[in-house]
């Protein structure tokens, strides 16, 4: 075994010990091993960290806040409950499902902001037997239709300030911009908005927005601006109380990002929307819960093909398709390093589709058949996103607690 220099992404739960590599204490390989298959492997102590990072960065601005779990980055039933038992978040839901769900790991309704889009009538008859839940509009069709049902109910608005942003400038992680979206209410059907609200009693109370996702620091100038455009929206509306800022703060996923200033992020929450004394509201996924998650596949084919060498693996994109889907990177990382040059590959998975590669040219320790692979950031949008294509979806997972060394 070879004895590792650091790698940007170590940390104190996540690093080689003594050969091995580690995730809360436990060495990944053995439990992979024991697992039998592709297996996700989350920190609880990780995620709690970084709720309580989240809240202090809020508390620092002098407002009224809450943190929102968005529960469609991983719904992993012990983790939702380990969520629930800290007592630092609600739920973010987008559909009927995932409201019950979070009622059914303890949270009530109080606990959970609802927002979604394409919202049919079934949806909303079952939004309206749960009064206490904070419904966000995001159409007017969907104003029109929970007044019908639920006239005089407190509502948030959904709104699109038609400007947003993404980890690398990614178009594909932008919620809204030049291009129009189906997210949202635009600024010219705003009033619309409000007059069917007036006409069903509807009191809106709330103004949420969602922009895109894994912003970090260099993107927070632009942040601001979309903060300051939204904040338009709110002056027009006379008896808000609170803003959801939404979600998408991003972390790193390759070399040279830096990680996201929280204490930076929260000025800006403070200029902006501090003099209008309003509670804020931000609802994340992936910054909660991403790197906490490992994915860790095995190495089944190790062979040279023209200028390539590639390295195949037992999970395939239908396992974490944001590599493939978005170009959002899973950093690979072997679990139990052997000595030797490192030496350039293409880690490919096992489903039969052309865009199936898990990380093109990167620079690994000699692999081979047989050994673990662990990817990095699979704690979010992974295992909750997964499929049964090519009938290759069978997964286990297991939520870890701290070990000592």
């Amino acid at each position: 075994m070879s004895r590792q220099a650091p790698r940007w992404w170590q940390r104190d739960d996540l690093q080689y010990t003594q050969g091995e590599l580690t995730l809360a204490g436990h060495a990944l390989r053995p439990l992979a091993l024991a697992a039998g298959g592709p297996a996700y492997f989350y920190n609880a102590e990780r995620v709690r960290t970084k709720l309580r990072g989240l809240r202090d960065a809020l508390a620092s601005t002098g407002l009224r806040n809450r943190v929102f779990y968005a529960i469609k980055a991983n719904r992993f039933t012990p983790l939702i409950s380990f969520i629930r038992s800290t007592g630092l978040a609600g739920i973010d839901a987008c559909s009927p499902q995932e409201l019950q769900f979070a009622l059914s790991c303890g949270f009530e309704e109080s606990d959970i902001s609802y927002t979604a889009t394409s919202v049919s009538n079934a949806d909303l008859d079952i939004l309206a037997r749960h009064p206490g839940a904070l419904i966000n509009c995001d159409s007017l069709s969907t104003i029109r239709r929970l007044g019908e049902r639920c006239p005089g109910r407190d509502i948030g608005l959904r709104i699109n300030p038609g400007m947003g942003l993404g980890y690398g400038d990614n178009a594909l992680l932008q919620y809204s911009g030049a291009q129009t979206t189906k997210f949202g209410i635009y600024r010219e059907h705003l009033d619309e908005a409000l007059a069917l609200a007036t006409e069903h009693g509807l009191k809106v109370r709330r103004i949420h927005f969602h922009v895109g996702i894994g912003y970090l620091n260099r993107q927070l100038p632009h942040w601001e601006k979309i903060l300051e455009t939204c904040g338009e929206f709110i002056d027009a509306v006379p008896d808000v109380q609170s803003v959801n800022i939404g979600g998408g703060l991003g972390l790193p996923h390759v070399e040279g990002d830096e990680p996201l200033d929280l204490n930076a992020w929260a000025a800006v929450i403070k200029r902006q929307f501090g003099p209008r004394k309003l509670e804020v509201c931000v609802e994340p996924g992936d910054y909660i819960v991403k790197d906490s998650g490992v994915l860790v596949l095995q190495t089944n084919t190790v062979e040279h093909k023209r200028d390539t060498d590639f390295i195949g693996i037992d999970g395939g994109f239908n396992l974490a398709v944001e590599p493939a889907f978005y170009g959002l990177p899973c950093e690979p990382a072997v679990c139990t390093p052997r000595s030797g040059a490192t030496r350039k590959v293409t880690i490919a998975g096992n489903i039969n589709e052309a865009l199936d590669i898990w990380a093109r040219d990167v620079m690994l320790p000699p692999v081979e058949e047989g050994d673990y692979i662990a990817f990095l950031n699979a704690g979010g949008y992974a295992s909750a996103m997964a499929s049964n294509h090519c009938m290759r979806g069978q997964f286990y997972e297991r939520l870890l607690y701290p070990k000592a060394p």
